[in-house]
């Protein structure tokens, strides 16, 4: 489950509900914040796991590669003795552990590449959960003004205007929940410092390559 499917969840029900029982929007509010801090605390220690797992890996990818070196060791002894018959087995017991070091150190890659995707994410929804936080006191305050004014008109006003009033701020609290769900699907992924670089090297390939061109094309110019 990715970082923002559960708030995703959340703000597509409740949007529903405001829209079918203008429900109250402070609730809304703090809720989704409630749901951003329960999922940056499950991937914290999700990512407290994985860590553990990297470091279990790393221990036993050191230790077949010390076995690799000593079963490499143990054929040379053999053949040294006259012994092919066992250095061969040697040599096969070595082949079996460098390949079980290979799934491990596949294993080990993708684990870390997981770490650096989540770690982004984390970043990403820290940021937003500040956000919210502070517009939390806003849409608290816009919330209660608007349910003051509403009263004021039901006073003033007959009931289809009081009616009227209260489908229109219907509508206009539907748009900030609306506004909030673009804000959190609007996670900006920074480009790394490998993508930089990649690009950085592309256009320095491109860059000597037009230079080669405009160099040539002078050469035939000089030619005629």
């Amino acid at each position: 489950m990715g970082v923002f499917s559960r708030i995703s969840d959340i703000i597509n029900s409740n949007l529903n509900a405001i829209l079918d029982h203008a429900q109250d929007p402070e609730k809304i509010i703090r809720m989704i914040i409630q749901e951003m801090e329960d999922t940056l605390v499950e991937v914290r220690t999700s990512a407290v796991k994985t860590m553990a797992e990297v470091k279990e890996l790393e221990r036993k990818i050191t230790a077949v590669h010390r076995d690799v070196g000593e079963w490499q060791g143990k054929a040379e002894f053999a053949l040294a003795k006259g012994r092919e018959d066992l250095a061969k087995g040697a040599l096969r017991i070595r082949a079996k552990l460098q390949d079980e070091a290979a799934v491990l150190e596949r294993r080990h890659g993708e684990i870390e590449a997981g770490l650096v995707k989540q770690s982004q994410d984390v970043a990403a929804l820290q940021q937003k959960l500040a956000d919210a936080k502070a517009r939390e006191q806003v849409i608290i305050a816009r919330h209660k003004t608007a349910t003051n004014r509403l009263k004021l008109r039901g006073a003033l006003y007959d009931e289809r205007v009081t009616d009227a009033f209260s489908r229109f701020e219907q509508v206009e609290r539907a748009l900030d929940e609306l506004e909030g769900k673009v804000d959190i699907y609007d996670a900006i992924k920074p480009k790394g410092i490998a993508e930089e670089l990649a690009d950085l090297e592309a256009d320095h390939q491109v860059d000597s390559e037009l230079a080669a061109m405009k160099a040539k094309l002078a050469g035939q110019g000089e030619g005629h």
